[in-house]
This record gives structure tokens, sequence and C-alpha cells, in this order.
């Protein structure tokens, strides 16, 4: 039973793996074997010489008072093979651990990024597998935006939700949906963002179909929506077109939340925003009448998105009191 030295040097050396953790692995998976053979005798143990390379089951030897003398080596017919076979077994196991440690540990710095890959096929239709380069991540059903196609070969960004550690290796959890897909792309194009001289303070979506965006600047005279939509409007076309058309709002933030509101309901015109109740968050809006259906939104969607992008309650009525109003 012998193990190359020379080689288990380089594979430690290579991955950064303590040699004694490792050797300490090799003499437990051998003594585990050892000890599944009927012929095993108690209180072995297995030792991998650090010179040169041989693994020996040594079986202690006590005298008439039970005291331990002398160590004498056990040879069972055809454990040879055995205990080659499982010595390589182990090394393998742990370059696969360290591969995957390492992973795990280059992903996770990636969680609430975008990463972008390549769409594949799997074994799966229902979920969308993506190469990352070194591994693949998925896309569940819950994370996929409806309506979307994914085809093999095809190139996308996407939001990494989790990184862990599976049964069968790393698993890295990836999502098309998320509101934050939004957030991190436009990063990729503003660098005012980067800058931190614009930020985006919230967002709500709808995947697929619409999404908000609010946002302020730090510096005086930079024009927060100005910076995202970008020179004939290239930046905010850019991310549409990576989701696939799904349309942007982007509106200003701000501190006093009727102003916000008021912005938040755009593309409609507000006429006026009072402030019901500060405890449950609630705002009367008053909107012109020609300008009802387009505050609320096809389905109530606009309305929806705004609610969710300043956390208020929002119940809209128009100029005229016989119109009944829409609440969101």
């Amino acid at each position: 039973m012998h193990v190359e030295m020379s080689a288990l040097a380089a594979l430690t050396a290579e991955k950064e793996i303590s040699m004694e953790q490792l050797i300490g692995a090799i003499e437990i998976g051998v003594l585990t074997a050892y000890n599944q053979l009927e012929v095993a005798k108690r209180h072995a143990r297995a030792h991998l010489d650090r010179e040169t390379g041989e693994i020996s089951i040594l079986v202690p030897q006590f005298n008439e008072l039970g005291e331990r003398v002398s160590e004498e080596r056990d040879e069972p017919e055809g454990f040879t093979r055995i205990a080659t076979s499982t010595a390589r077994q182990v090394i393998k196991l742990k370059m696969r651990e360290t591969n995957d440690a390492e992973i795990v540990g280059e992903f996770s710095a990636s969680v609430g990024d975008v990463v972008s890959g390549v769409v594949q096929q799997g074994r799966d239709p229902k979920m969308i597998n993506v190469s990352l380069g070194r591994i693949e991540g998925r896309i569940p059903p819950q994370e996929q935006v409806p309506g979307e196609i994914y085809n093999h070969g095809d190139r996308i960004k996407c939001f990494v939700v989790e990184v862990k550690q599976g049964l069968k290796g790393p698993e890295i959890m990836l999502s098309r949906s998320h509101p934050a897909l939004v957030k991190q792309l436009f990063a990729l194009e503003v660098p005012e963002i980067t800058d931190r001289i614009v930020e985006i303070m919230a967002v709500a979506r709808e995947a697929g179909h619409r999404t908000k965006l609010a946002v302020r600047t730090h510096r005086a005279g930079v024009s927060p929506k100005g910076s995202l939509i970008g020179p004939l409007g290239s930046r905010a076309r850019a991310v549409m077109n990576e989701l696939n058309g799904e349309k942007i709002d982007i509106v200003d933030w701000s501190e006093d939340p009727a102003v916000f509101v008021a912005h938040a309901l755009a593309p409609a015109k507000v006429s006026r925003v009072e402030i019901v109740d500060l405890a449950t968050r609630s705002a009367k809006v008053t909107v012109p009448d020609y300008q009802l259906s387009l505050a609320i939104g096809k389905d109530g969607q606009n309305a929806r998105l705004a609610a969710r992008l300043t956390g208020w309650r929002i119940d809209i009525h128009p100029d005229t009191p016989s119109t009944p109003p829409a609440e969101s």
C-alpha cells in the first residue's frame, strides 16, 4: 500500500490544503475500509509514512498486564488493492471539497450582484441552467419572468440570490424577476451610481411588465433621472433591452411623503396629495378626471407599483366627486 508523496505534496501546494489534514483523512479512510473486513482486528490503526508514502495497518500488542508493548503490521489478503483504491477516493474527495469551497467562496461575494452567463439545456424543463464558467447556476420557476423565453446559447444577465454548498456540490440560485436585478443593471450602465453621486432609493417591480425606480442625487446640478436615462435614452434603453422591453418609470425620490407619492404615480399628473394618517401611512390623491385611468393604470398596475415604491396606501380620487375613488 503506497502513496506517491511528491504528487501528494504538489496537490496540497496547488490547492493550498494542509498536508497533515489530507494524510489524516487518508488514514481514517483506510482504517474504515479495514474495519469492514471480517478478519479486522480490534484497536488497529492506519499509518501513512510521511517519507516513503507506505500505508500500514498497525495492531497493538499487549502483555499479561494489559499494557501495550508494541505494534505489529496486519496485511490481510487483497487489502493492498482496497487500501490503494480508498486512498485515491479520499484524495479525489478532498480535492473536490476544496474546489467546491473555492467556488462557494468566489460566488458568495457575488450575492446581491449581477452575473452574466449562457443558457444551457438541462433535464428539468422547469429549471433554467445558466453556465457561469466554472459552474452552472439555476433559475427556479419562481425566479423566472412570466412569458420570458430562455433558449439554449442565449447570453443573459441574472441576479445572484443565494450561494450554498449542496449535497451534490455548490448551488447558485439566480433570478430574472428580482426587483434588485433592475437596480444592479442600472449600476452597470450609470457611472454616477458607482461614484455614489446618484442613488436608487427604492424599486418596485412586476417582472415582465413594469418597474418603478425612485432616485435622488447627492450632488447639486446633477439630474438623477437624466443620469439613469442617459444621452438620447441610451442607458435606460440598454436596461430595457436586457429585460426584453420591460417598461421602466424613473421618478424623483423625496423625504416629503406627499411629494414622493405624487412623483410615484408618474406618468400621471397629480393635483393634490393629502396625508390622511401617518401611523397607517395612508394618503389621499386627487388627479384630474382625464388622468384617472393613467394614474390607476391597466388592471391597477400603476397605482399598485406606486404603493409598493413608497410604502404608502394610496387612495386615488378624481376632481369630479361623482366618480368612485381607486384604492391601492
